[in-house]
């Protein structure tokens, strides 16, 4: 069969262009503002106008007990933000207590630190458009048990390190107003939260390690429209789950989880979109609960247990009027749309669960399932799912899947030199899906789909991928 040749997505491109407002590399300019102390940098800091850029001299600071370094009441501008940075990435070692402190400010970029405090560090709901760029998180596992907690609209995280924490507690919290407050429901607004990469999360115990928790039970009907794309987390085994969704109207793509306990759960929470991320070899790969999620071209295999758990509820929808009790449970997954993914070599592939709500009007079509041992589909009760055009292939039976929703032949998979399985030349993947309104564009290489589109995450190509599991040297403080 001829293939055609793909144009690439411009959603790489789009990533690739965002702007990078913080240079670290020393020159000085008109706005440049040298600090060699603590007391200096307050001091720039309370004078600081829109466009300064505070560089602070590289070393060691401990921050007195008690103390902290304030940013309050200062605002920036989209154009020209207040810049404070590290004189050379990583160079300048805040310890003590506590490290920055925010309270009514806005366009504000923390850049290049390497934090090593023992209490956290807070973006409060009266901050907005703070930036934490190119930084270094490994506090004090004796201290606060989440490291950085964001309750701020239009919060960018990105090409940070998150790593190091053997005890209970999150690297990265977004949620909204503090709890005692009217606001106690509402999530933070518009975070983006990209390129960074979270690596060695030890905590044993059952849960509460995850690297991202993504609003919280109580939040879980607010929409909070985050993005959290093109991050790395590897070595990440303190929770089952590695990014954990609890809240509405999210995107999670591009990400890459490898050699981790922890997968990616929309725990809680409604109209979330999954899309393009590789989970590789870890524990636990995709897992979804609540209503009305895409889940597409999405690459799992390698996992020790399930590559994709459609959940059953305790309850059928969560809603304003729960109980406490009642909003921490399972609500089971309904109208989710699970198209063009490859599910390869796992434990366990497809599963259900058995609690007392079934999932319901699901559809799953046009994904690639391989494995050599076990059933491909293990589902518990279900209700009105549509299976459409699935590949099923390998020593693995079939499972409870129905007849007329897979076809079973060899996708001819090849492995490149990323290490992934893709489609070969002559797959019967090829051309083969049939959903009609998968909802995305390309796929999780970044080829265009066409209109005539191949089942399972990979768009048969012949030009070299553009986008590949991530490594090392794709994000963190020295990404692109």
């Amino acid at each position: 069969m001829q293939r055609r040749t793909f144009l690439r997505s411009t959603a790489v491109a789009a990533l690739t262009a965002v702007p990078l407002t913080t240079s670290l590399s020393g020159s000085a300019s008109a706005a440049d503002i040298p600090v060699a102390s603590l007391a200096a940098l307050q001091s720039a800091i309370n004078s600081a106008a829109p466009g300064d850029r505070i560089v602070v001299a590289d070393g060691t600071y401990t921050v007195p007990s008690g103390s902290a370094i304030t940013v309050s009441g200062k605002n920036g501008t989209a154009a020209a933000p207040i810049t404070i940075v590290a004189k050379s990435r990583g160079g300048v070692v805040l310890r003590g207590q506590r490290g920055f402190a925010l309270s009514n400010a806005s366009n504000i970029t923390i850049s290049g630190f390497a934090f090593r405090q023992s209490t956290r560090m807070e973006i409060p709901e009266s901050c907005s458009s703070i930036r934490l760029t190119r930084n270094d998180f490994q506090f004090a596992d004796t201290g606060d048990k989440d490291w950085v907690v964001v309750r701020g609209d239009s919060t960018k995280i990105d090409r940070n390190h998150f790593h190091g924490k053997t005890t209970l507690g999150v690297f990265l919290v977004v949620e909204g107003p503090l709890a005692d407050s009217s606001r106690k429901t509402e999530m933070a607004q518009n975070v983006h939260i990209f390129k960074n990469h979270f690596s060695d999360h030890s905590f044993t115990g059952d849960n509460g390690g995850e690297p991202i928790r993504l609003g919280s039970s109580g939040r879980a009907l607010s929409g909070a429209k985050a993005v959290v794309e093109y991050n790395l987390f590897d070595r990440c085994d303190g929770d089952p789950e590695a990014i954990s969704v609890k809240s509405s109207d999210n995107t999670v793509r591009y990400n890459t989880v490898r050699d981790s306990r922890g997968g990616i759960v929309l725990r809680h929470g409604n109209r979330t979109r999954v899309e393009g991320n590789y989970l590789i070899d870890g524990k636990d790969g995709i897992r979804l609960y609540g209503n009305d999620h895409l889940i597409v071209n999405n690459h799992v295999s390698g996992m020790s247990d399930n590559a994709l758990v459609i959940g059953s509820g305790s309850t059928r929808d969560h809603n304003s009027g729960e109980t406490e009790d009642e909003r921490r449970g399972n609500d089971a997954c309904d109208r989710v749309v699970i198209v063009h993914n490859s599910l390869l070599n796992n434990a366990k592939t497809l599963v259900g669960e058995n609690r007392t709500y079934a999932p319901q009007d699901v559809v799953v079509a046009d994904n690639l399932l391989v494995g050599d041992s076990g059933s491909l589909v293990a589902m518990g009760a279900t209700t009105r799912f549509t299976w459409q055009t699935n590949m099923l292939w390998g020593g693995a039976a079939n499972g409870n899947i129905p007849s007329g929703g897979f076809t079973r032949a060899d996708p001819r998979l090849v492995r490149g030199q990323d290490g992934v399985l893709r489609l070969s030349s002559g797959s019967p993947a090829i051309g083969a899906a049939t959903w009609g309104s998968p909802g995305v564009a390309d796929d999780i290489d970044g080829d265009q789909r066409g209109s005539v589109r191949d089942i399972g995450a990979d768009e048969y190509a012949t030009a070299p991928a553009l986008r590949h599991p991530l490594t090392a040297a794709d994000v963190g403080p020295n990404a692109a």
